[in-house]
């Protein structure tokens, strides 16, 4: 015999729980299936980057809602996220820097608190940083990073509160229609009925887009970061820094560490199974992204590596998710292809949702941009400016 819900939310992520909790607050039974534990999937191994430095209005003010909801996680949500306030630092070359400048007036139009610093504010706040041939960068002083194992889970458990049921280890293979409606779902021994099902699969989310006979163009793609032990005199921790000159972005991280990853497109290109991928560091990955650091941050050649770690983005053709009920009236949801922004837009992401599954005419975040359609469209978002791969 079925049990029956008001929403299936498949995927149990930053999207798949804090969609599920915000859904179980308007009073819907939620049940959210996860092949793996919460806080396994990309989403617990996020580099947590919290910042709000975009180009499109939308989710400039996600990032901006999102924020607050980490500043005063433990109350508006409850638990711990781990949120450290080091403030987050833009590096543009100087061909960008009229981009830089519109981008930081469109943020603070928002309020946002950004602004533009010289060469020696910069050095001011991060001694030893590597100022040469800058002329200013754009800086965050509310911004920093999370922790996004607790904040995952701190989210799951908020959902459980609010009545919704979570299925660990428990993997949904398939997806039950009745005349192009949704009225279910399949995991191995059980079925599970519900006219609403919600795709948060993140990296696997074209596999459950197939499920709905949909072919999502959402590709699998290997990311790495790595952990340089900071060097004596270096120990403090430094700001979170997007560089977009040397393709990298760093960070501090708790013990005196520093992690750093690419910010590169051609990460698009790693393509993999999610079911069967390395999760170890390549040697050539370390030696390439510490070679880019050090330009960028000189006192870390004298750093030690402590290793690193392969993870997964779901990357869409235009780096932005599809947020959308595909087809229109079906019941069956894609809320995925994040392409390494859902973190820190997870609890803006969760109202979105529950506002379009529950037919919100006013909806505080409209999901229209995110649109499906969008792709056969060659109706892609684009950053306003070149180097704004950050959204």
């Amino acid at each position: 015999m079925s049990t029956t819900y008001d929403v299936i939310i498949i995927g149990g992520g930053i999207m798949g729980c804090s969609s599920a909790f915000q859904l179980a607050k308007r009073g819907l039974k939620v049940a959210l299936f996860d092949k793996n534990n919460i806080g396994d999937s990309p989403s617990g191994k996020s580099s947590a980057i919290i910042r709000q430095h975009y180009s499109n209005e939308l989710t400039a003010r996600m990032a901006l809602h999102s924020l607050r909801i980490f500043q005063d996680f433990e109350e508006r949500i409850g638990g711990e996220c781990g949120f450290t306030q080091t403030g987050f630092v833009v590096v543009v070359d100087a061909k960008d820097m009229v981009g830089l400048e519109a981008n930081v007036a469109l943020q603070r139009k928002l309020g946002i608190q950004t602004e533009l610093l010289d060469v020696k504010a910069l050095q001011d706040i991060m001694p030893g940083i590597n100022t040469e041939g800058l002329v200013a960068v754009a800086y965050e002083s509310d911004s920093g990073y999370a922790d996004p194992y607790l904040t995952v889970n701190a989210y799951a458990q908020a959902a459980i509160r609010e009545g919704v049921t979570i299925f660990r280890e428990k993997e949904v293979t398939a997806i039950r229609f009745k005349s192009g409606r949704v009225v279910g779902v399949n995991s191995l021994a059980e079925t599970f009925d519900a006219p609403i099902v919600i795709n948060c699969a993140g990296a696997w989310g074209a596999q459950v887009a197939k499920f709905a006979g949909i072919e999502a163009p959402i590709d699998s793609c290997r990311v790495q970061v790595a952990f340089f032990r900071r060097p004596s005199g270096q120990e403090a921790a430094h700001p979170v820094v997007a560089d977009f000159i040397n393709a990298t972005y760093f960070r501090s991280e708790t013990g005196g560490l520093t992690l750093v990853g690419l910010i590169d497109p051609a990460e698009a290109d790693a393509i993999v199974d999610p079911d069967k991928y390395k999760e170890y560091m390549d040697d050539d990955f370390l030696l390439d992204v510490g070679e880019r650091l050090i330009v960028r941050y000189p006192a870390m050649e004298l750093s030690q590596s402590t290793g690193g770690y392969a993870s997964l983005y779901a990357i869409t053709p235009d780096w932005h998710p599809v947020v959308d009920e595909v087809p229109q009236g079906s019941g069956f949801y894609i809320c995925s292809g994040f392409s390494g922004h859902g973190f820190k837009l997870g609890p803006a992401v969760g109202l979105m949702v529950a506002d379009m599954v529950s037919g919100n005419d006013d909806p505080i975040f409209d999901p229209q941009m995110f649109r499906f359609d969008r792709f056969s469209e060659g109706k892609l978002i684009r950053g306003q400016y070149e180097y704004s791969i950050v959204g």
